[in-house]
């Protein structure tokens, strides 16, 4: 099945209440361990594609040339985004003449009438070559591959007014950090979150640093119109801890377990593992 872009599967989410999870990709073991986690779990997926991350993989054709051979090659029938996380408008121009099926502009650092301004350009430019389009009010707090993020709780009126330009998702900063959440972590504003939703209809909104976020405000934020949560950090600590256990357990130095597609899979497997178990809470196992 070919690339899709995010609005469909996120309509239905947010009819149904449940959210689609958005797995950011750092390599091919990655990649494929997002795409058979998927389709065993018969789940729609979007993967997500820092600005740095798709310089790591030596650009986006690169990235997209990847993706699309793994979905005819894997034999991927359930619906799958690529979408750029965190872009620049540069960034989001550049994705789109790469072939992405979806891209987010972070505006969120602009003056609101400079985001609006921007944002307008690619809603225009997104709805020509039907591409769906994420924008965010309020910056996420901490760091994504470089961009940083203070952590706001974002004005539910400025929500409105990025909405109401025709974006397919809006990401509203209500106190959620990327990375690894602080033991002073004040938790979700789902005040700011219900004020938002009120405003914005039946736009589905999106949650940022959906790792360590407690099980039960996940589901909460659920329930208040979230239809889309974001997990990368989580990913990679699996990946790391399954790795270093691997070394550890001097794997490596037995027969050729130096062979990076030995010394790899256990990391491999540790993705699959968390993707399901995300897929499982955020409720769209079987929803493909």
């Amino acid at each position: 099945m070919p690339l899709v872009n995010a609005k469909d599967m996120l309509t239905k989410a947010k009819a149904g209440h449940y959210a689609v999870g958005q797995f950011n990709i750092n390599n091919l073991e990655w990649t494929k361990a997002i795409l058979l986690t998927a389709q065993e779990m018969n789940s729609p997926v979007i993967l997500g594609v820092s600005e740095g991350a798709g310089k790591y993989m030596c650009g986006y054709k690169t990235v997209v040339g990847m993706v699309n051979g793994m979905l005819e090659e894997l034999h991927i029938t359930v619906p799958v985004a690529l979408h750029l996380d965190h872009g620049s408008y540069e960034g989001a121009l550049a994705c789109i003449a790469a072939g992405f099926s979806s891209v987010m502009f972070d505006g969120s650092h602009y003056p609101i009438d400079e985001n609006i301004t921007k944002t307008k350009e690619l809603v225009k430019i997104c709805a020509d070559k039907n591409l769906s389009l994420e924008a965010e009010v309020g910056s996420i707090g901490g760091e994504e591959d470089g961009v940083i993020g203070a952590g706001e709780v974002a004005d539910p009126n400025e929500c409105k007014m990025i909405a109401d330009l025709g974006v397919t998702m809006l990401a509203a900063g209500i106190g959620n950090i990327h990375g690894k959440y602080p033991e002073n972590w004040a938790g979700l504003s789902f005040e700011t979150l219900d004020a938002i939703q009120q405003l914005t209809g039946s736009m589905p909104l999106v949650l940022h640093g959906g790792t360590g976020i407690p099980e039960d405000m996940i589901k909460k934020a659920i329930s208040l119109g979230v239809s889309k949560i974001n997990v990368n950090t989580e990913c990679q600590l699996s990946f790391a801890a399954a790795t270093r256990k691997y070394i550890e357990e001097g794997k490596d130095l037995q027969g050729k377990g130096f062979d990076p597609r030995k010394l790899l899979a256990p990391g491999f497997e540790a993705i699959k593992a968390t993707v399901k178990e995300k897929m499982e809470l955020f409720g769209s196992v079987n929803k493909a």
